[in-house]
């Protein structure tokens, strides 16, 4: 299990479209992939899941990969959070 922490910087923090996307990227791995904020933690498998966590430009919010392709999951998680969210 690997983790790591991001701070949004989309200043509309992870809505509709982006959360979609994020769905539809992890859905290309095996490893269960959840999304931390504050104390509730939700897999990123529903779009419901992610929007439920209301992340706002300038929240911290942990990523937790548990898998076999876990590396190749948070590369893939830190290439969205660092240069596709803000284009979303």
């Amino acid at each position: 299990m690997i983790s790591k922490n991001y701070i949004i910087t989309a200043a509309d923090g992870i809505h509709a479209r982006p959360a979609t996307a994020l769905v539809k990227l992890t859905k290309r791995f095996k490893a269960t992939i959840s999304m931390k904020k504050g104390e509730r933690t939700v897999k990123i498998n529903s779009l419901l899941n992610i929007l439920s966590l209301a992340a706002k430009g300038g929240d911290t919010i942990t990523i937790i990969v548990d898998g076999e392709d876990e590396v190749g999951a948070l590369v893939a998680i830190d290439i969205f959070f660092h240069d596709e969210l803000k284009h979303l």
